[in-house]
């Protein structure tokens, strides 16, 4: 085996595993497509670029798995965690970025290490020669000539579900006589003041008007992709709608946590929560409003959500295919095909979901693929770590059903995408819990919080300890 990795797509699992590798001492030929050959999501031929949304979600490391992710993502010396840092935007107790400045931070790093050759072109094929190490993180927009040689490599076809983007608005088009700003209950987070958020109240009728326009308005056709599951972390907002007239305002339009500063004795039937989207305050997504509308319906419905009236918007929803393998059936636990294992997965290709699960899972390939270079053995990180959970059930931890109800856990038909999250960790020590000193009872959610802090300790410690032996 050459000391040459070839590492293919330079999103945020392909960037991130170029810089570990790089800096492992690897001599890296990252393979880009963009500009090329372009997708019908991105906008620009930065490496890392961000389609979907600006945020890396919750960075609280105590209670909340994403953050604790962020946490040993930071530990383990994360391109995609400095530059996110560097480049934060107010956004409540999550970490959101401005995703132009972060696109041109990661590439400038990128092109500037000594270690790392950029190829722009298109890798249409797993012909490579014999002896080659490669990780493949081309993400859900893996071009067709690639995923359908990965399709012919795996024996299994790809499985696929739709992605869709939500929408931007011109700040400045926000009429802040009807919207007020305000983070919900007031919660502080990285760089925020507890006023992160612009929000817009509806009452229940326009609430109600506004699911009818929602049902009603024209989509975009499948055609071929019909009947293609969703990843129920985003979910087209119509789609939600269809499931029941009030799951939207228990879910992204919830009004909990708010108080309308223009009319504080009348709670909110609903709010809509805008998002800052760029270091200068010029720009706002809509949170949680991805879909499949088409244009010319999401102006008309979106302008008659209060403060929205005159929006302008920046970029308009989309939706595009998303592809991911069948991971536990194809992979080994290191990420490697079990049948050519100089070839390595990595990112949303791997059925992980998430910004921070994908370039997760870049930092692991690239260590793992450091290693069989070099020809070292290299533990796996602790099942225990938000990294080690998300890994395990990537490759060996995923459980479904057949349609009699008997388990069978390399079932290809119910593999999905999962975001990391406290459930994949290991329980905690019997014994382990303890109520502090004087509390003779558990009240409310303290438990459980107690509970997520004692797991998220242990995940740090141990990460620490695995990521000082392999790094």
């Amino acid at each position: 085996m050459n000391n040459k990795l070839h590492i293919i797509g330079g999103g945020l699992a392909g960037s991130e595993a170029a810089w570990q590798a790089a800096n492992l001492g690897m001599s890296v030929v990252l393979h880009e497509m963009r500009p090329i050959r372009v997708t019908d999501a991105h906008q620009t031929d930065g490496l890392a670029e961000l389609v979907c949304s600006n945020s890396f979600r919750s960075d609280d490391a105590e209670t909340n798995a994403v953050g604790l992710l962020h946490a040993e993502m930071r530990l383990a010396n994360s391109l995609v965690m400095r530059c996110g840092d560097e480049h934060k935007v107010p956004a409540g107790s999550a970490l959101a970025v401005d995703r132009e400045q972060f696109s041109k931070a990661v590439t400038a790093v990128l092109e500037s290490h000594s270690g790392i050759e950029i190829i722009r072109e298109e890798v249409t094929s797993l012909d490579f020669e014999v002896g080659t190490s490669v990780i493949i993180a081309t993400g859900p927009l893996t071009s067709p000539d690639l995923a359908s040689a990965i399709s012919g490599e795996t024996g299994e076809e790809s499985l696929s579900f739709f992605d869709a983007i939500a929408p931007i608005v011109h700040f400045d088009s926000i009429d802040l006589s009807k919207a007020w700003f305000q983070s919900r209950y007031d919660k502080v987070g990285p760089g925020g003041t507890g006023k992160d958020y612009i929000n817009c109240p509806l009452n229940e009728d326009a609430y109600n008007r506004f699911i009818d326009q929602l049902l009603a308005g024209e989509k975009t056709e499948f055609k071929e992709w019909e009947n293609v599951p969703y990843f129920d972390g985003c979910l087209p907002i119509e789609v939600m709608a269809e499931r029941g007239r009030e799951t939207l305002r228990h879910g992204p339009m919830k009004p909990m946590g708010l108080t309308n500063q223009h009319k504080p004795d009348e709670k909110p039937y609903a709010v809509v929560q805008l998002r800052q989207d760029n270091a200068l305050g010029t720009l706002y997504n809509i949170v949680g409003f991805q879909t499949k509308l088409k244009h010319g319906a999401q102006t008309d419905i979106f302008r008659s959500i209060p403060g929205l009236a005159q929006a302008e918007f920046a970029r308009l929803g989309g939706i595009h295919r998303n592809t991911y393998i069948n991971s536990p059936k194809v992979l080994n636990e290191k990420l490697a095909l079990k049948h050519r294992s100089n070839i390595r997965f990595a990112g949303q290709l791997t059925g992980c979901e998430g910004y921070v699960e994908s370039a997760a899972t870049g930092i692991l390939a690239a260590r793992f693929a450091t290693a069989e270079i070099n020809g070292v053995e290299i533990e796996l990180p602790p099942i225990t770590t938000a990294m080690g959970a998300l890994l395990h059930h990537i490759t060996t931890g995923h459980v479904s059903y057949d349609e009699d109800g008997s388990s069978n856990e390399r079932s290809k038909r119910s593999f999905q995408p999962m975001n990391v999250n406290f459930g994949l960790l290991p329980p905690l020590a019997e014994g382990t819990l303890k109520k502090p000193e004087g509390v003779k009872r558990w009240r409310g959610k303290e438990k459980a919080m107690a509970k997520k802090k004692a797991m998220s300790a242990r995940a740090l410690l141990e990460f620490a300890n695995w990521d000082s032996g392999v790094s």
